[in-house]
């Protein structure tokens, strides 16, 4: 096993551990892949024994039970995801129930507002981002969040170019904070991290995903399927 797997498991809680063989079948998880660092994010959740696929095209949506947003650069993923004709597909199916997990530009691209700046959001949990709150590619660095939801040790957090949520609404839950700012919240099936957890050998944030994909699978009923919204639902 490499050092990289170890220290996964050593970090990682029970309840989030890979499933037995008998379990259901592996959760079917698209990671958005217009730009940023997709790959990353195929690699962890692979590990934790979910099936992934690179989502680029409106089609690439079908058969997908959950999606990541990664991180990157959130204006160029929004301006892409309008330009492949994303936009309205991804809000009908998380208006449909479909868990999405957005990392850093992810959380931008989730949000229902920016505090500053203008570009295509999806609106899907209610946060206002600022967008490089705590300053550009120089001022990146590391932090251990202590994260309620995971217990101990802290979660050891890689912040690039970070947004932090600015406010949030009565309905999402604060999991983590660094400095007086959110930068890990909830809402609903909307899980949003304003760091990188994919960059880092703990799983816990995205097995904690995986719960919720599980959880939407069960709720949906024996077929696993998210079901989509009517397109008169869709704002795009």
């Amino acid at each position: 096993m490499s050092g990289v797997a170890q220290r996964r498991d050593a970090v990682l809680s029970p309840e989030f551990r890979r499933p037995a063989a008998a379990a259901s079948a592996a959760p079917r998880v698209g990671v958005l892949a217009l730009q940023g660092d997709f790959r990353e994010h195929r690699a962890m959740l692979e590990g934790l024994g979910a099936a992934t696929s690179e989502i680029r095209l409106p089609g690439d949506l079908d058969g997908i039970e959950a999606l990541v947003i990664p991180g990157g650069e959130s204006t160029t993923i929004g301006k892409l995801m309008g330009h492949f004709g994303l936009i309205a597909p991804i809000k009908a199916r998380a208006l449909g129930g479909m868990p999405i997990y957005g990392t850093c530009a992810g959380l931008i691209t989730l949000a229902r507002e920016i505090a500053e700046g203008d570009q295509p959001v999806l609106g899907l949990i209610d946060i206002v981002a600022r967008r490089n709150a705590f300053g550009r590619q120089v001022h990146s660095f590391e932090a251990d969040l202590d994260v309620p939801l995971f217990g101990a040790p802290p979660l050891r957090a890689v912040f690039i170019r970070a947004p932090w949520i600015e406010s949030a609404g009565a309905n999402v839950e604060i999991l983590a904070s660094w400095q007086g700012h959110a930068v890990a919240a909830r809402e609903g099936r909307v899980l949003v991290t304003a760091f990188h957890p994919e960059l880092t050998g703990d799983t816990r944030m995205h097995g904690a995903f995986l719960s919720m994909v599980r959880a939407a699978r069960n709720e949906a009923g024996a077929t696993g399927a998210c079901a989509v919204a009517p397109a008169e639902e869709v704002v795009s």
